[in-house]
Parts: C-alpha cells; sequence; structure tokens
C-alpha cells in the first residue's frame, strides 16, 4: 500500500528515517559514515536547512529535519543519491 502524500510546508519537522533493504547495511565502515555526512553539509548548505539531530547506524539513519524554501523531497532526493558535485 503506498503512503499517504507528505504535507510540506516552511518551517516543518520532519523526522526521516532511510532504510537498507531487507535491513542491509548501508554503511561498510568509518569512511562511509564520514561521506555521508559531508554529503549531509553539503545539501544543508545548498537548500538551507536546519538538521537538528541525526542518527547514523549501520542499516539505517535517523535524522530531524526543519525546511525553509526547499520542499523535503528534494533534499532527499539528492541525499540519498550523494550527488553533491553537482
Amino acid at each position: 500500500m503506498a503512503r499517504k502524500p507528505r504535507l510540506e510546508y516552511e518551517g516543518a519537522l520532519y523526522h526521516v528515517i532511510t532504510r537498507g533493504d531487507q535491513r542491509q547495511r548501508v554503511f561498510k565502515d568509518v569512511e562511509d559514515h564520514q561521506r555521508y555526512l559531508k554529503i549531509l553539509a553539503d545539501y544543508k548548505v545548498r537548500y538551507e536547512y536546519a538538521l537538528y539531530a541525526y542518527v547514523l547506524m549501520s542499516n539505517h539513519v535517523h535524522l530531524l529535519i526543519e525546511t525553509r524554501e526547499t520542499p523535503l523531497s528534494k533534499i532527499l532526493q539528492g541525499r540519498n543519491f550523494g550527488d553533491v558535485g553537482s
């Protein structure tokens, strides 16, 4: 069953969870964690959202994000693909 459409508005707080398929690991090592944190930092500058908290686990990630002008869907789209350089 598809999820209901997300209500998006400027100033909204979102608890975002990203999981690996079938609980698989999403980070191989410490370098992967560092790379992910760099992507988060780059996107924070690019899209000007507030990141209040994060937890990086071996098979999932929790983020507490407050959006500003950029919708959450746009922030997450690039962040999950790691297109920092584009």
